[in-house]
């Protein structure tokens, strides 16, 4: 016998729904859209809450540095419920999920097959090459989907996505040992996750740096793990630290080029930066000190399978601790005063519940 979609039918769902639509560049607004189908390999997600990302207000600017396929839901950092799926799988209808970003990869690159997806160049992710989840439902792959563990709120488990680029950054592409000092530039939103990552990597001094207007969320570095925070220029504390040559590793979160000329002045000889902000301005700065002292540069995008599965442990066992940045929870209706919010630095995260 074919494998056949198996359908739950949670309420009486509408052909059409509202969603979240950046149609142009720096156009965005809430629009009635077709339901999407579930398609071959995939599942029909009833979203319960999606994070706002930088990316998302990027997009709404204009200022982003990346292709658009425009009209395109937004929405890529999204939790929900399974409401029909294609095939007899691991996943079904009513099952607690989550969706990783790689909404279309290329199954037989070389990078794909060596679980690289993440790097594959025909990759396309949620809400910019593909419609996103700031909408009642989105259509996703299969292969995209974990399970969400008991006790795990969607709000909280929707920002599973941002902590895994955080533990890609720092748990696996820095250097990080017991006792090691980091300095994490950038107290964003994923800066201050890398503060709790390398807080949890057991680092001994989490330097969190950022400028005066981020004097609040330095407060919240502090909450999250940092031993230290520094407004501008961090090299008197560092100085202080150990033998004084400088931080074992930089995470360098900001989305600013400049930075990493900080990066450099601060990390010690045969030290590691690890490089995950990133931004469309060109550097203007000499490469000679990486040579120098010998520095090894790490780049660090997106996140794989084993990432998400490793986050949402740290999730619910508690481990990780997201609550310090989430601002604000709004129906769907409210994305305009959460994008504001974010834009003018009054919210660090907030989180949309389109089917509240």
């Amino acid at each position: 016998m074919g494998e056949q979609t198996t359908t739950v039918q949670v309420d009486e769902r509408a052909d059409q729904m509202q969603a979240l639509v950046n149609y142009e560049p720096e156009a965005v607004e809430l629009r009635e859209v077709e339901v999407p189908d579930v398609g071959e390999a995939g599942a029909l997600i009833r979203v319960e809450a999606v994070g706002i990302c930088g990316s998302d207000i990027h997009q709404w600017h204009g200022s982003h540095s990346w292709g658009v396929n425009y009209p395109v839901t937004l929405g890529h950092e999204f939790g929900g419920v399974v409401e029909e799926i294609d095939g007899d799988g691991e996943f079904e209808p009513g099952d607690r999920v989550v969706c990783e970003t790689a909404a279309v990869i290329d199954e037989k690159s070389p990078l794909s097959r060596q679980g690289k997806y993440n790097l594959d160049p025909d990759r396309l992710g949620f809400g910019y090459g593909d419609d996103g989840a700031m909408a009642r439902y989105v259509a996703v792959p299969e292969r995209c989907l974990h399970h969400v563990p008991d006790g795990l709120s969607f709000e909280r488990a929707a920002l599973t996505e941002p902590c895994s680029v955080a533990y890609n950054a720092v748990c696996q592409n820095a250097e990080i040992d017991p006792g090691d000092s980091v300095l994490v530039l950038g107290p964003g939103t994923i800066g201050l996750l890398c503060v709790q990552m390398a807080s949890l990597s057991g680092a001994s001094n989490v330097i969190a740096n950022g400028l005066p207007v981020d004097e609040d969320r330095l407060e919240v570095a502090e909450e999250l793990g940092a031993t230290d925070t520094a407004i501008d220029d961090p090299s008197d504390l560092i100085d202080s630290i150990g033998d004084g040559l400088g931080v074992d590793t930089v995470i360098d979160a900001s989305g600013h080029s400049a930075t990493f000329e900080m990066a450099m002045d601060a990390v010690r000889p045969d030290g590691h930066i690890t490089k995950v902000g990133w931004g469309p301005q060109p550097m203007e700065y000499s490469m000679d000190p990486v040579v120098q002292k010998g520095v090894t540069v790490q780049g660090s995008f997106s996140h794989t399978w084993p990432t998400w599965e490793k986050v949402l442990t740290l999730l619910s066992t508690g481990q990780l601790d997201v609550e310090p940045i989430v601002d604000r929870v709004a129906p769907l209706e409210e994305w305009r005063e959460c994008f504001e919010g974010m834009h003018d630095r009054k919210y660090i995260k907030c989180v949309l519940t389109p089917n509240a």
